[in-house]
């Protein structure tokens, strides 16, 4: 069977590779904006089906496609990616001693039919000063990832505790996309 990657990420296909060694990587565009009133943890799991059945849509039946999306959520307000520097340093300040959440959505696309869920795993950040923020944003790190920043990476560094699944917050979760893909293949 051919398995199909819908995401350019690197940390997704790193993980992926837990369970499956042998798949493709096609892309599709989609639309990622939500209405205003969907939560994070909602907002996601609407994305990874979106992403997938834009690549599935393409491809057929045949194959079995996995998407994902991920978002930082703070007192249920999403942070996406940066759109800037500026954009970067006020997501960090705004977690600097904070808990939050990162929702991690999966949808497997397989013989016309969608498999989907969320895992949500919470952070804790420590306090961080003005000068460490800005410099893990001159590093660039930020700039590619939810909630800007990478806790695989540089942004580890902030991170005093998680609950829940370290995958999910990278950016798949490895246990709920097994479970997907077994309910798929069933």
């Amino acid at each position: 069977m051919k398995t199909i990657l819908a995401s350019k990420s690197p940390r997704r296909k790193e993980l992926l590779r837990k369970i499956i060694t042998d798949f493709e990587i096609i892309t599709g565009e989609v639309d990622e904006t939500l209405p205003e009133h969907v939560h994070p943890r909602e907002g996601v799991e609407i994305l990874a089906v979106r992403k997938g059945s834009a690549v599935a849509e393409e491809i057929g039946d045949n194959a079995l496609v996995i998407s994902s999306d991920t978002l930082v959520e703070l007192g249920g307000i999403p942070l996406g990616k940066p759109a800037c520097e500026a954009d970067a340093i006020d997501m960090l300040t705004a977690l600097s001693g904070k808990a939050h959440n990162v929702h991690t959505g999966v949808a497997v696309h397989y013989k016309g039919k969608v498999y989907s869920g969320v895992a949500t795993t919470a952070v804790y950040f420590r306090e961080m000063s003005k000068d460490e923020i800005i410099d893990y944003v001159k590093s660039g790190d930020p700039m590619d990832k939810a909630g800007a920043y990478g806790i695989q990476s540089g942004g580890g560094k902030f991170v005093e505790k998680i609950e829940g699944d370290y995958d999910t917050v990278v950016g798949l979760s490895v246990a709920l996309t097994k479970r997907l893909i077994d309910e798929a293949q069933k």
